[in-house]
């Protein structure tokens, strides 16, 4: 495990951020040190778990919500409807409940966690090309500036960071096992910052890069198959490939994965990942950066989560469980989810991080007349 101290931005006491500033007992050297130590402590190493094929192929086409059998198009297309509207109304728009939200996170502090493909950005077949719009920019920057913020995905970090190019935000790659924290702090922050560095998985590294190499070579004859390298692990991306050549790839994945039990297979929205088998996820990266924070034990914090994958299911799980924070699942079909609301795609999560950014402006304004 690495050994590097976890060390967060130091803020000058005079900053004018919009949001309170982290606990003293989360800031320093000694304190960061604590933290990570007492998540390492509990950092469980599991055993690997790889499904057979005949399964994996069944998981591949659930992943794909749009898949219908032939012949029966119709028929699956009204039942999709009405299967979709009995499911909105249990996890309904997080636009149309915006009052409903706001009401919740009276005061208290909105922390903002975002996943990246799907989310942020549309999902692509090439998975190099998943860029985010200047305009999505323009509203995470926004969001980041009333709202600490937070980028979890399964890309590798140095990656996801160049599609935002956003130096203010926190960023958890690789499903939370490489976090790391803003580069920059606040213009307004006289002290230099040293961010949060906080990497879990290190010891896993050699062992990844081998399975990359490997997957990448065994691979190489399915035509549309991608196997990126996420640095603490490895997703290997079969959107364009043909259905019929399914089960001969979730073989081929599959045997490599079982000759190395300290990682385990898993799959997400058309992609499986290969990554370490010790208990960390983006529901753990959640838990680490809200403690990094400061805002571990409040009651006066209010997560909000918004992702689009099984990965992120994780994440609202954990906000489930303590009963604080909500949980916004990016689906355009019924999906079985621990949300508490949905969107569409991530237009929709454009307009409710502008809502979100206009309501709270509205309030800084409002208290600021008060105060005169």
């Amino acid at each position: 495990m690495t050994k590097k101290s976890l060390v967060l931005p130091e803020i000058s006491p005079n900053s004018s951020l919009p949001y309170p500033l982290p606990r003293p007992a989360s800031v320093g050297a000694t304190a960061s040190f604590a933290i990570k130590k007492r998540f390492l402590t509990h950092l469980e190493v599991g055993t690997n778990i790889v499904s057979i094929p005949n399964a994996l192929v069944e998981s591949m086409q659930a992943s794909s919500p749009t898949h219908i059998k032939a012949g029966n198009a119709a028929v699956t297309s009204h039942f999709a409807g009405d299967c979709y509207n009995a499911w909105l109304a249990k996890h309904p728009s997080a636009l149309d409940m915006f009052e409903e939200i706001v009401v919740a996170s009276k005061g208290k502090q909105i922390v903002m966690f975002l996943d990246y493909d799907g989310t942020l950005s549309p999902i692509v077949d090439d998975p190099d090309s998943a860029f985010m719009s200047d305009a999505m920019r323009g509203a995470v920057r926004d969001a980041a500036r009333y709202f600490p913020t937070a980028i979890v995905s399964g890309r590798c970090r140095d990656k996801v960071y160049d599609f935002v190019r956003l130096a203010e935000l926190y960023y958890a790659g690789s499903h939370g096992m490489d976090i790391k924290g803003p580069v920059k702090g606040p213009k307004h922050t006289k002290t230099k910052a040293k961010p949060v560095l906080f990497q879990p998985a290190s010891e896993f590294l050699p062992m990844i890069s081998e399975v990359f190499n490997a997957l990448s070579e065994r691979t190489r004859s399915t035509p549309g198959v991608i196997v990126e390298n996420n640095k603490f692990c490895v997703s290997v991306h079969f959107r364009c490939v043909e259905e019929k050549r399914w089960s001969s790839l979730a073989e081929e994945v599959g045997s490599i994965v079982k000759e190395y039990p300290k990682l385990t297979l898993t799959q997400g929205r058309k992609v499986f990942e290969v990554r370490p088998t010790i208990k960390w996820d983006k529901g753990k990266a959640l838990e680490f950066l809200l403690e990094s924070l400061g805002f571990a034990d409040c009651e006066n914090v209010l997560p909000v989560y918004i992702g689009d994958d099984r990965t992120d299911e994780d994440a609202f799980k954990v906000l489930r469980e303590r009963g604080q924070g909500i949980g916004i699942l990016v689906s355009k079909f019924a999906k079985e989810t621990s949300a508490s609301y949905s969107l569409q795609e991530p237009t929709e999560v454009m307009d409710f991080l502008h809502r979100l950014v206009g309501w709270k402006r509205q309030k800084t304004l409002k208290n600021k007349v008060i105060r005169k």
